[in-house]
């Protein structure tokens, strides 16, 4: 999964991007100051840079320019109360990539995140449903951020349950769908695969992802 770094002396702020982004299936890393930056880039895959200019110690821009001095190369978006055009393209001049000014639309600043990363030749397409993400660019599941170790099969068939959330799916439709030879297949089959899928998903047993309805199927309900 991407993983953003913000760092901003706001703590009200860090803490509403850690929420917005972790639930879009980003991984999040936030800083009050630069002290650290460094050694998170060298330590971390960090895939997108958020940045504030009113930081302790150091204007951001100029650590920004710092950085790309360095051979840091990954994207940065400025988040900055500086707004005047003069500060913008100085923001530009010194390796950002987008501004947003404060105050700011958390929805606006999502999208330009995706933008930017996907201009970065890195489209994260991610999938989130309850405490499940699907990173489809890995063909990755992870619950509560921990990977998954599923089969193809098992890989399939949880993917077609994300496709279909909210829709009872007969054993038929399922073994149609995600079985590679299912005319030499039986019924049983469906059952024990889901089986095995829900105990991995979640081997405690205390959450119902993948739900039977008596009589025709399964559902997976999602959010």
């Amino acid at each position: 999964m991407a993983t953003i770094l913000a760092v901003d002396d706001e703590e009200d702020i860090l803490d509403l991007l850690e929420y917005t982004l972790s639930k879009e299936g980003f991984d999040f890393i936030g800083c009050v100051d630069t002290k650290n930056v460094l050694e998170i880039l060298d330590e971390e895959e960090i895939s997108l840079i958020i940045m504030d200019r009113n930081l302790p110690g150091i204007e951001g821009s100029s650590f920004v320019k710092k950085l790309r001095d360095d051979g840091y190369t990954q994207p940065v978006i400025f988040l900055s109360a500086k707004d005047s055009s003069e500060d913008m393209l100085e923001g530009f001049e010194r390796g950002g990539d987008d501004y947003i000014t404060k105050p700011f639309d958390i929805n606006i600043l999502l999208a330009r995140i995706k933008a930017v990363l996907k201009r970065a030749g890195k489209n994260y397409e991610i999938i989130k449903e309850k405490d499940i993400v699907y990173d489809k660019n890995k063909k990755q599941f992870y619950v509560d951020k921990t990977p998954v170790k599923l089969t193809k099969l098992e890989h399939d068939l949880l993917l077609y349950f994300f496709k279909n959330k909210g829709i009872v799916l007969s054993r038929e439709d399922i073994l149609e769908n995600v079985w590679e030879d299912s005319a030499n297949k039986q019924l049983k089959t469906v059952n024990v695969a889901i089986k095995r899928l829900k105990e991995k998903l979640d081997p405690s047993q205390k959450k119902d992802y993948i739900k039977p309805v008596r009589g025709e199927g399964y559902i997976f309900e999602g959010e």
